[in-house]
């Protein structure tokens, strides 16, 4: 079995009385891409912002469990969220570029606020997480141009290089095609199947086609409950839960 670097002991989430996520236990191998399946509402986007605590930031949010990176709970107070978000990136389902910066500013922006200026180093940094993130050669004439001003997917992976510019140790992905046509997508995809070289995947996808293409390990969710969780080509092709062969083969409900 591959190491271990994150993993989730009873999480249980939710907001205001109702649970989201109910007692999940998962693990996720390093530098594996694991796909999360499921029909709308079932606690997908949930689960993963807990793992980077992303969730308690919305009102009225509770969770309660472990969320275990490299063995550590990095759940509690006395653990530092921002340093978490570090460590664990999120990409989200619709690009986010900060409007106001350009395309260099916006790969390096993380690394200035965590107090690094060197022009040398930034400049390296950018061209090396451009280049990560398969957008350098389309940019690197264009730098000083505002990040906005890419097109969807290009901004897409303009979020996935300011990401990987701080170096985290895993990266989530909610639906981060779900905006983008189909050959952005496939640039994407392309993509994740290289990151995984370097970092842990975890990516929410209502695509079970593109779960097939691009994942290692597959977790079927429903109604906030983990179904099965199994290597992808045995899990669509020979699942071991009725409700997970149901929804695979669009029979669900």
């Amino acid at each position: 079995m591959s190491e271990v670097i994150l993993e989730t002991k009873k999480l249980v989430a939710g907001f205001g009385d109702l649970d989201a996520v109910k007692g999940i236990d998962l693990r996720f191998e390093k530098n594996s891409v694991t796909a999360i399946i499921g029909p709308s509402g079932c606690g997908k986007s949930t689960y993963i912002r807990c793992l980077n605590r992303l969730h308690e930031e919305v009102p009225g949010a509770y969770s309660s469990g472990e969320v275990l990176l490299n063995g550590e709970n990095i759940q509690g107070l006395r653990v530092d969220p921002v340093a978490i978000r570090r460590r664990i990136g999120m990409v989200f389902q619709k690009p986010n570029p900060f409007p106001s910066l350009s395309i260099f500013d916006n790969v390096c922006v993380g690394l200035k606020l965590s107090g690094v200026r060197k022009s040398s180093v930034l400049k390296e940094v950018v061209e090396t997480s451009l280049r990560a993130a398969a957008l350098w050669d389309e940019v690197k004439d264009k730098l000083d141009a505002p990040g906005v001003s890419l097109s969807g997917g290009q901004q897409q992976r303009l979020c996935i290089a300011r990401t990987l510019a701080v170096e985290p140790t895993v990266l989530l992905m909610d639906e981060p095609t779900s905006a983008l046509d189909p050959i952005s997508t496939a640039k994407i995809e392309e993509l994740v199947t290289d990151l995984k070289k370097r970092v842990t995947i975890v990516i929410v996808t209502h695509n079970m086609q593109q779960a097939a293409r691009i994942s290692d390990r597959t977790a079927f969710f429903l109604l906030g409950d983990l179904i099965e969780f199994d290597d992808t080509s045995r899990l669509f092709t020979a699942p071991k839960q009725e409700q997970t062969e149901r929804y695979i083969t669009g029979r669900f409900g």
